[in-house]
């Protein structure tokens, strides 16, 4: 009897660590992904601010990540550069990630480089 419960203690302990490194690799993934749609984002309104492509660069900008599931919570433009920061839901919390895009204006690097 003492050996059966101690073998369902472990399987127990065993499915609770699978579940905990299953759920910090999930968020891990959406956290990339986030970075990922952030980038697009910010290319896009870049682009849009540019003249490269039509629109409105902060509309751009969301359009982008509405397409993947995502929402721009701050869209900054200086001259041509963009600064675009989104959240992508995970669960009941959310991944949230930066970017910024533009032209290389000669005078440094980009904050955050």
């Amino acid at each position: 009897m003492a050996g059966t419960v101690l073998a369902v203690g472990a399987m127990a302990a065993s499915v609770a660590l699978t579940l905990s490194l299953a759920t910090v690799g999930a968020a891990a993934v959406q956290s990339q992904r986030a970075a990922g749609v952030a980038d697009a984002a910010a290319l896009a309104a870049a682009d849009a601010a540019s003249g490269a492509v039509s629109g409105i660069p902060c509309d751009r900008a969301g359009a982008v990540a509405a397409a993947t599931g995502a929402r721009v919570t701050s869209c900054v433009l200086v001259g041509l550069i963009a600064t675009i920061e989104v959240v992508v839901p995970f669960g009941v919390l959310a991944a949230t990630a930066s970017a910024r895009a533009g032209p290389d204006t000669g005078i440094g690097p980009m904050p955050g480089r």
